[in-house]
């Protein structure tokens, strides 16, 4: 029997027409069988959505991981994956990103802009680029598993895996997606990084200076409270992938 797919996203003063495209997009590909909203901080003039089969209002800003935590959370999925509220990755891509996860070959799969056989097809400006550049650095050197790229908003995890996973998870805001991909590893759960094609949002809501100070302060967080998880994984069992144990990026197998 074919695994189902629920699909999270979060969205926080969206581009409303893009962001039903973009849902229209990924309907049409056939491999959600259920797309839910969190919105965060609407107002009386945000338009109606449509097109996603539920949609959660929620009155505040809570922060991107609170808000997919919470729509993994209502779904009953097999699969749980989340993309972006800017369509930065398209609907092709996201399907790649969760096939491995929907065939069993993996527990999480993460989507990569920063993969050598990803497609860009608008970059971001340049102190955008080199403070990710520095980002990715950093935490393929704090973490134990290498990614090229960790924070991209496209991943997609079993649900069992998830509710393992969730017990361990602190962090609401940007820096969720980086203890995602730290706590799934901790627990042995194998990962792969996908290419993706992505396309630059000029509407982020992520602000390109303030947002990565918080993200290294919040790494120094993830890394201590992860290492009790790999102490106790290495003494309990030898689960953990072989991409985890590489000293190279995992890329794409």
């Amino acid at each position: 029997m074919s695994r189902t797919v629920g699909l999270v996203v979060p969205a926080y003063e969206p581009d409303v027409d893009r962001l039903r495209g973009y849902l229209e997009s990924i309907r049409e590909t056939g491999v959600t069988d259920e797309i839910h909203v969190e919105l965060d901080d609407p107002t009386a003039s945000t338009p109606e959505i449509g097109v996603a089969d539920s949609i959660n209002r929620v009155s505040e800003r809570r922060g991107k991981g609170a808000a997919i935590a919470a729509g993994f959370d209502t779904l009953s999925t097999d699969v749980l994956a989340f993309a972006d509220a800017d369509g930065a990755t398209d609907a092709p891509s996201l399907v790649d990103v969760i096939e491995p996860v929907r065939d069993g070959s993996v527990g999480l799969a993460v989507g990569s802009r920063r993969h050598p056989d990803a497609t860009i097809t608008s970059h971001q400006t340049v102190i955008r680029r080199r403070l990710g550049d520095v980002f990715a650095w950093l935490a393929r050197r704090l973490l134990a598993v290498p990614l090229y790229d960790y924070q991209c908003g496209a991943k997609a995890v079993g649900a069992d895996q998830w509710d393992e996973i969730r017990t361990h998870m602190h962090e609401s805001g940007f820096a969720w997606d980086l203890e995602f991909v730290a706590v799934a590893d901790a627990l042995g759960y194998d990962i792969r990084e996908v290419p993706i094609t992505w396309d630059d949002s000029s509407d982020s809501t992520v602000d390109p200076i303030r947002t990565p100070i918080e993200m290294a302060i919040a790494m120094g967080r993830i890394r201590r409270h992860v290492k009790p998880l790999q102490h106790h994984q290495s003494g309990s069992q030898t689960a953990t992938s072989s991409e985890s144990e590489s000293s190279t990026p995992v890329g794409d197998k």
